[in-house]
C-alpha cells in the first residue's frame, strides 16, 4: 500500500503537444482533462491516473 492520503491531487500541466503521437495517447490527453498545450488539470491521485500519466509523461508536466 502507499502512504498517499486519501484527498491528495496531482497537478498537470500539458507541455507538449499530442497531434502527432498517435489516437491512443491524444485520447489519454483528453481523458486527463488537457487538450492544448499550457492546460493544467488538477486530479485525484489514484493507480488509474498514475497508469494513464506513465503512457503520455514525455506530453506533461507532474506537480504533486
Amino acid at each position: 500500500m502507499s502512504k498517499r492520503s486519501a484527498g491528495q491531487k496531482i497537478r498537470l500541466k500539458q507541455v507538449r503537444s499530442g497531434a502527432h503521437y498517435g489516437e491512443k495517447q491524444q485520447a489519454t490527453l483528453r481523458g486527463l482533462g488537457l487538450g492544448k498545450t499550457g492546460q493544467t488539470a488538477e486530479l485525484a491521485d489514484s493507480p488509474a491516473v498514475r497508469g494513464m500519466i506513465r503512457a503520455v509523461t514525455h506530453l506533461v508536466k507532474v506537480e504533486e
